[in-house]
């Protein structure tokens, strides 16, 4: 994989580019649970209870969906519920470190919900749901399982569904590229700059060229480093 984040410099530049997907797409739904079809958000799970632990409501609720998919293998709602459910459950309680960084257990629970979202993507359903597949962009991204096609790939599904903007095809742009999919980056990066306002559009391209150069130096002192 290009990106390997046991290289200093490496996990310093997606860090930086990843808090920003983090902060722009996800926020909003890991806290209020958004478009789901039930509750679930952070704040949902604050206010249960009494106030009872947020990450064993969000595990419980995990529970309580694993065994609806079981005796519904084929409802893609429950499936995209579970993802969802499961990707709160690593962001809450031992998921998460102090730093905030995903721990070993976090991992794991990341990884569960990557498969309850590849069964749900393989009941083909007539509209993914993009809050769910927003969750994703983040569960396999750099912060998350470091599986960058995939990462890419959700945040498509993303941009399939929602409103076309500026925003979006610059953040594809940007983990196109962390990805190493340079041409799909140039798609995007050409599509984001297109989209935005003039005034924002020499910012946007800076700041994709940016990534792109950083990608680009960073591959070349991998082959450096590995060329005997």
């Amino acid at each position: 994989m290009l990106f390997d984040l046991r290289a200093r410099g490496r996990r310093r530049t997606v860090k930086v580019i990843y808090a920003a997907l983090a902060i722009l797409m996800g926020g909003g739904l890991v806290f209020f649970g958004v478009g789901g079809s039930v509750g679930g958000g952070l704040f949902d799970a604050l206010n249960s209870d009494n106030g009872s632990n947020v990450s064993d409501t969000f595990s419980k609720r995990a529970e309580s969906l694993q065994r609806q998919v079981a005796a519904h293998p084929r409802d893609a709602k429950l499936w995209a519920e579970l993802t969802r459910a499961q990707y709160q459950e690593a962001t809450t309680g031992d998921g998460i470190d102090d730093s905030g960084v995903f721990t070993a257990s976090g991992q794991k629970k990341l990884a569960a919900a990557a498969r309850s979202w590849n069964r749900y993507l393989a009941l083909k359903p007539k509209k993914v749901d993009d809050t769910v597949a927003t969750l994703m962009v983040q569960a396999l991204g750099p912060a998350g399982l470091n599986r960058l096609d995939d990462a890419t790939t959700a945040l498509e599904y993303v941009i399939d569904v929602r409103p076309k903007s500026f925003g979006l095809y610059s953040q594809l742009a940007q983990l196109a590229y962390l990805a190493g999919q340079t041409r799909k980056g140039d798609l995007a990066s050409a599509k984001a700059i297109a989209l935005a306002p003039k005034d924002q559009r020499e910012t946007i391209k800076s700041t994709i060229l940016e990534v792109k150069k950083q990608v680009a130096e960073q591959a070349l002192g991998t082959s450096t480093t590995t060329t005997p």
